[in-house]
């Protein structure tokens, strides 16, 4: 399966969540899209089936396929500490996600798109590679030939928020990597111990 670029609002009726950020459609329709939606609100989910969506909607918030996911997973299962844990710390330094929580880009998507066309680098570096894990201390920064770029001085000027363990640098438009991620900063609602239990059995 490739990529999912359909309808945003369509997956985050599909899980009940705004995983894209605020949604007028959400709100409007609270059930799952399709014509017997609201049908199947009523339905009652197996275990397997919920352990199942979270992971999905884990996928589809961070954009990431299935194979990256259990790659993913694996490094985590071999890190020392509570797996779950460790599978959201290693996303979040993934490049593309720290691109987007530095407000370089206002979107994952947007993130991924700036990376691979070469306007990101890594300690001077040009690095094309959305999925590049990145190290405590490494600084991710906008390209100079890059900086007048309309779409980062918009994303950048429309407000970003601050993380403990990112730090940015307005004038040099760069930002440093400090640590992994506490898991009561990672602000996305997802329940990694279903996560853990489905990759288990």
């Amino acid at each position: 399966m490739a990529r999912y670029i359909g309808p945003k609002s369509k997956i985050a009726r599909k899980f009940g969540d705004p995983i894209y950020g605020p949604d007028k459609f959400l709100e409007k329709k609270n059930f799952p899209p399709g014509q017997h939606g609201q049908m199947r609100k009523r339905r009652k989910q197996s275990e397997y089936g919920i352990q199942l969506q979270e992971k999905q909607k884990a996928k589809y918030t961070y954009g990431i396929l299935e194979k990256q996911f259990r790659n993913i997973f694996k490094r985590a299962s071999r890190k020392k500490g509570i797996t779950g844990e460790n599978l959201l710390k290693l996303i979040e330094a993934r490049l593309d996600n720290v691109v987007f929580r530095l407000g370089i880009a206002p979107t994952r998507a947007a993130a991924r798109q700036l990376v691979s066309h070469r306007h990101i680098t890594v300690n001077g570096t040009i690095v094309n590679i959305p999925s590049y894990t990145l190290r405590e201390g490494d600084i991710v920064g906008v390209r100079e030939k890059s900086k007048s770029l309309i779409a980062i001085t918009d994303s950048l000027h429309s407000g970003r928020k601050s993380f403990s363990w990112l730090e940015w640098d307005e004038e040099k438009m760069q930002g440093k990597f400090l640590n992994y991620p506490p898991r009561d900063e990672i602000p996305e609602n997802i329940k990694e111990q279903l996560i853990v239990e489905l990759y288990s059995k």
